[in-house]
């Protein structure tokens, strides 16, 4: 089972990388506080302990026939994330299944601004497209939210299940510091093992 993503990205005004990771990684946390008529579905996807997420972009027709499956859609900032229910890895919707996958590459044009908690911090040192990376920051999110209890849950609903993501220096410290580490199963782009987020969210900061 997979959980397929979907970035919108035109030609003339692309997402910023930041705002595409972040809502990428609200899209994943509003799918698991809510699964809705997909919960067993999601169910089944995160019985297999192996949360795996593929990121595909679309623009002009194809963003408007991905819209019309079923899936939730996350605006923030420059960046429009589509969710869609897990799917088995061999049987894409046909119009998801015909959606680029590879290479997909964001920049920022500014600095981004000053993060407010909880913050998912990307590993600088490694390379990864903006499509990984967006996969990455769910999975973070992810983690974060199961090893929240169902209080803090609640205090995170109340925030908007918002998340900022931010390149972390001296990210190998934080990776050792008991919070939640997203270790990559090495299928695309980087080896398996590698460490490639850390969800500091405050309340698990203070278990830690």
């Amino acid at each position: 089972m997979v959980l397929p993503l979907v970035v919108r990205i035109e030609r003339a005004t692309p997402p910023e990388r930041t705002d595409a990771l972040e809502a990428a990684a609200m899209a994943v946390l509003g799918l698991l506080d809510d699964p809705g008529e997909w919960r067993a579905e999601l169910e089944t996807w995160q019985s297999t302990g192996r949360i795996r997420k593929v990121v595909r972009r679309a623009r002009g027709a194809e963003w408007r026939r991905a819209i019309e499956l079923p899936g939730r859609t996350v605006e923030h900032g420059s960046a429009e994330v589509r969710v869609h229910p897990p799917v088995p890895l061999d049987a894409w919707p046909k119009e998801l299944a015909k959606l680029q996958v590879g290479g997909t590459e964001l920049a920022d044009s500014t600095e981004p601004g000053p993060a407010g908690p909880p913050i998912l911090w990307e590993n600088p040192t490694l390379e990864m497209s903006a499509g990984k990376a967006m996969a990455q920051a769910g999975h973070a999110a992810q983690l974060a939210w199961w090893a929240s209890s169902q209080e803090e849950r609640e205090l995170w609903r109340s925030m908007g299940l918002r998340v900022s993501v931010r390149r972390a220096e001296g990210f190998d410290e934080l990776a050792a510091g008991g919070l939640p580490v997203v270790r990559d199963a090495g299928f695309t782009e980087i080896a398996p093992g590698s460490c490639t987020f850390v969800a500091d969210v405050p309340w698990l900061r203070v278990r830690s």
